[in-house]
């Protein structure tokens, strides 16, 4: 089969000729009709996770159709259009069983754990586990862009922060995620703040229902100006993007029992930051992560999809082969535009 295949951590992404992979007992072989480039995978691509071996397929978010199903396979088989959450579990450990996959033990992360989606095919391990049928209403490419960006935005919001109408919501970086939450805050009546430095970004969030956006470029005070929009500051905010100061801004804008939501990967020194803990203390603020959705809250996500309430294809602007998916990945931080890239083409 075909797939993008890196040899060295930030060296060349190739397209290349690898050996189709071969399914497990509990997993399925998918073939893959729409996979997004995320951010992550260009931390993957940079050495920035800890469970990647060299040499690499990278792609986490993913939909496609089942192509070989292992012997102990129950719940799927040829030809079902599926897709899953990045985060898989392995359905057996205690964080599992008590519904939460997304932290298991034994997670299976396509594209990091394991070679992932920017290829024709992928193998998929705990497969009835994890696999979700696709409605025919919804496309692959939409289904794609659920796996990461947009599922992490619903848990972060709906979950861990637990927003609720009529609160304020600051959003920290419009990435992919960023955009997903502001969408899918709008969807719930909330009122939201979107931060970035690109006018092209803040533009989309605008166009997507942010009330207030702010450029982090030409403001000394990130969280002052917050704090004077909401009259005291807002009840939730989410640092989209992960960088020591887009965290620290999250923190500092909340009001008083203000929940912080941490969701862009921390890197390098990055990772290690100073916090005003009496300040934490005296107000009650809370510091939670969120990391991935479970595979059984896709369900109510299309309900919302299919009844048009919420619209994740207005996220996709751009669209490419999986040939050149490689410069994509490479130029991530020097090209494109706001909004999720999805590939779509395989041959």
């Amino acid at each position: 089969m075909k797939a993008c295949l890196y040899s060295a951590f930030g060296g060349r992404v190739s397209y290349s000729s690898v050996a189709d992979p071969k399914v497990s007992p509990e997993g399925v072989i998918l073939r893959v009709e729409a996979t997004g480039l995320c951010r992550s995978d260009w931390h993957g691509w940079q050495g920035h996770d800890p469970d990647i071996r060299l040499p690499h397929v990278p792609g986490h978010e993913l939909a496609g159709i089942v192509e070989v199903t292992g012997r102990a396979v129950r719940k799927f088989r040829k030809g079902d259009r599926v897709t899953l959450p990045f985060v898989c579990g392995c359905g057996r450990c205690e964080q599992c069983q008590s519904g939460n996959p997304q932290v298991c033990d034994n997670q299976f992360q396509p594209g990091f754990t394991h070679w992932g989606s920017f290829a024709q095919y992928v193998a998929i391990e705990y497969a009835d586990f994890n696999l979700v049928h696709l409605p025919e209403e919804i496309n692959f490419s939409v289904a794609a862009s659920l796996g990461c960006r947009f599922g992490t935005a619903w848990r972060a919001l709906v979950v861990q922060g637990n927003v609720k109408p009529n609160q304020w919501l600051a959003i920290h970086g419009c990435g992919g995620v960023g955009l997903s939450a502001i969408m899918i805050a709008c969807h719930f009546s909330v009122n939201v703040i979107a931060v970035d430095i690109s006018s092209s970004a803040l533009a989309l969030a605008k166009q997507l229902g942010a009330d207030y956006c702010l450029d982090a470029s030409s403001s000394q005070d990130i969280p002052g100006q917050i704090r004077d929009l909401t009259s005291g500051g807002a009840q939730v905010s989410l640092d989209a993007f992960g960088s020591k100061e887009t965290c620290l801004n999250s923190i500092q804008c909340l009001r008083k029992q203000g929940r912080h939501v941490q969701v862009g990967l921390m890197t390098g020194q990055d990772k290690f930051i100073s916090l005003a803990m009496d300040s934490i203390i005296a107000n009650e603020l809370a510091i939670l992560g969120s990391h991935g959705i479970q595979s059984v809250v896709y369900h109510d996500i299309f309900k919302h999809i299919i009844s048009g309430e919420l619209k994740p294809d207005k996220m996709i602007t751009r669209e490419t082969s999986l040939s050149q998916a490689g410069k994509y990945l490479e130029n991530m931080n020097s090209t494109g535009g706001p909004g999720i890239t999805m590939i779509t083409t395989f041959d």
